[in-house]
Order: structure tokens, then sequence, then C-alpha cells
């Protein structure tokens, strides 16, 4: 994935950051808005996992700061949920003047009943996604709940959010007060909508789920985010939402024709710092992560470099065990593959190399199932070491290195 920092104004004039992430080497993709919880940011860990989890699915994501928030210019205080309707729709223009308008929108908790609003906003849009949101805006209003008395009556006063303290206004909760989910989800008949939440959330309850699914019109789906609290602060929850919501919405788009740049002898890496050591791979069409354990200072997201290289060994052995048994027409039902891979001593190899020397060895265990008497399995057993990659690791290879500057 590749992200940029973009900014753009709004209908006051206020200046909006945001970040947005695309696939890498793709010409071609659909785009999508995430709208944060309420107080939050762009930054907000959850907001960027999914956002990730998202380009990996092939779309790209514009995560906006509100007005008052994050990055953003403009006064907090100032705003109201109107206010965030608008800038998601400033953040539709962009995408629609810069990229592709904006096909898919996803809002978590308070930016769910945004992006539902702003979806009737924006007609190019599609899907829209809500994680644990509330079925009515108000029901924020729980958050300062001791203080709306002073609200009311001084119209204004000063709460502690999360930590941080924000002025609310009067007009903030009056606003609130207007806001009808249920009326403007019965109007919108032409859009797909998935509400994902979780039964532990204790923040909103799952009620609001029910309540928010039974107003939409179909297409509409429900997705229990089980265990999940309602800041997604597990990493696997955040994730695992990015990647539903990347499988889900495929099925109201149409295809967009993948362009990935190189051939098969040519696969992308890409790291950002930013994500510590989750690496993105892509060979033509495919797309993974690569990762360290979470002991060595890694998320864990994906298969260690050695990982894949022994699952390139393992995968190769029985791909070339296979490709033999089909020409003989032997009858072959499973092929298993286990490799171990170390550091060893060479002397321990018999490979007469210097006294202290190591060398990377590849335990390879192979289990054949099928229909196979024992001249053939012993047979596909030494076909495995025809296997190319095989033949790679066992030779020497030579490795160019072109460090280029743009």
């Amino acid at each position: 994935m590749k992200s940029q920092y973009v900014t753009f104004e709004n209908a006051d004039g206020n200046v909006l950051a945001a970040r947005f992430t695309r696939p890498v080497g793709s010409a071609t993709y659909h785009t999508a808005i995430f709208a944060h919880c309420f107080t939050c940011n762009k930054n907000f860990k959850a907001v960027k996992q999914i956002a990730e989890a998202m380009t990996h699915s092939g779309f790209g994501v514009l995560q906006i700061d509100f007005t008052g928030l994050g990055s953003s210019k403009g006064n907090f205080e100032d705003t109201d949920f109107s206010t965030n309707i608008q800038d998601l729709v400033a953040g539709a223009d962009y995408l629609r003047e810069n990229f592709e308008a904006p096909s898919v929108l996803i809002g978590h908790s308070l930016g769910g009943a945004a992006v539902i609003y702003a979806a009737d906003k924006i007609p190019e849009v599609k899907a829209v996604a809500t994680i644990g949101s509330p079925s009515d805006p108000e029901h924020v209003s729980h958050l300062f709940e001791n203080n709306i008395d002073e609200i009311m009556k001084q119209g204004y006063a000063k709460v502690n959010i999360g930590g941080r303290p924000f002025n609310i206004r009067k007009e903030f909760i009056q606003d609130l007060q207007d806001k009808r989910l249920d009326s403007i989800l019965k109007k919108q008949k032409n859009k797909a909508f998935l509400f994902l939440h979780s039964p532990q959330d204790e923040i909103v309850g799952i009620d609001h789920a029910r309540k928010l699914y039974e107003a939409a019109h179909h297409p509409k789906s429900f997705m229990s985010l089980d265990g999940a609290d309602h800041l997604l602060t597990n990493n696997e929850d955040s994730q695992y939402v990015g990647n539903v919501i990347g499988t889900w919405v495929k099925r109201y788009l149409p295809p967009k024709e993948k362009v990935i740049k190189g051939d098969e002898k040519h696969i992308q890496i890409r790291l950002n710092a930013e994500d510590g050591y989750t690496t993105e791979i892509i060979d033509k069409k495919h797309r993974w992560l690569a990762d360290e354990p979470e002991d060595v200072g890694g998320d864990d997201l994906g298969p260690t470099p050695y990982g894949l290289l022994s699952s390139a060994l393992g995968a190769c052995t029985a791909m070339t065990i296979k490709m033999y048994a089909d020409r003989k027409d032997w009858s072959l039902e499973e092929i298993n593959v286990e490799i171990e891979h170390d550091k060893t001593h060479a002397e321990d190899c018999d490979n007469n190399k210097e006294k202290g020397a190591k060398i990377d060895l590849f335990k390879r265990k192979i289990k054949i199932t099928g229909n196979l008497d024992q001249d053939q399995i012993g047979r596909l057993g030494e076909i495995a070491d025809k296997c190319p990659v095989h033949k790679t690791l066992s030779t020497k290879s030579k490795i160019e290195t072109e460090i280029i500057n743009e």
C-alpha cells in the first residue's frame, strides 16, 4: 500500500487533513472514505488498520480528520454533527476531482451515523458499512450526560471525554436531536448496508445495530464482532473488520481491471516505516503480508521472511511431485510437506566447510497418500529433489542490488 497526506477545504473554508492509502502498483481501484469515532482522528490505530486491510483488498481509502480534530483546521467547539457530514461530502468532492468518487463509506461509532447521512448526499456511493454505530446520533451525549444541564443553561460547557477536555455547545446537542437515522435509512433504497457490532460493546449496545438493520432496505447485512470492544483495541478485531468489509463490498461494485506493474520476474515489496515490520508483497494479482513475531517488535500479521522461504520450498516440492504423478497417471490423493529450517554447523552436514562455519539446513518431511506402491512412493521422493526451489536453495545464487534515487 502507499499512503499520502492530503488537504482540502470543507464548506466553511476550513482546511481538512486526511490520509489517502491506496494499493501499490494498481492503476485502477475503487475508493472509500473512513469516518472516525467521536473526538478521535485519522491516526487512531483501528482506523489505520481497517484502512490498510481495505487497501489489501484493492481499495483506496481516504481517512479524514473532522474539523477541529487531529491535523484539521477549525475549532471543534464550533462544529456539530452536521459539520461531520459536510466534511465527508467535502472528502468525496476531493476524491472525485483527484482520483475517483467514493463508492464506499465506512464509519466507526458516531462516524457510522455520519456516513449514513453522507451517503444520501454522495450519488456515487454504492455501499455503506458501520462499526459499533448508534441508531440515534443523540446517543453520544451520554459521554457528557453530567454536563447536559449546564450546557443547555449556559450555552456550553467544558467536558472531559477520554481524558481530554472539549467544549460542547448547546447547538451541538440540538443538532444531534434533530437527526433521525431511521428516516434517512428508509429513504435510501439503492445502497447496500453492512452493520458490524459487538455483543460485548459497553459503549453502544448491540440493540442499536438491530434498529439500524430493521430500518434499512435490502440488500443489508449484519456481522457480529463477538469479543471485540467498542474501540476495537485488539489488533485482530480491527484487521478482521477491514477484511470483512473489503470482501463484502465487492459483491455490490463492478469489477475493476487490475493493473499491476511488473511481470512474472518482478515482485514488489513495500514497507512503510509507520507499520513497523509489516511488509506488503505483490506478485502479479496476488497480495499478502510478511511480518515479524510480536516478541521481536513485529505485529505477527504474516509469515517471517524465512517462513516464506520455507513455504516456497514446501509448496514447490508438493507441486513438483503432483506434476510428475499426473504425467505418470498415478493415483495420487494428497501430499503433505513439513519444513523445518535452522542454522547448523557445516561439519555436521558433511559439507567439507571450514570448522565453525554455519549453513542453512532445511529438513523436509513428505507424506504421500494415494493408491501407490512402495516403488512409486520412492520415485516420488526422488522427484522431490528436482523441485526448482530445492535446486535454487542447494546451489550458489547471485544477488544484484541497485539503489534507486528518485
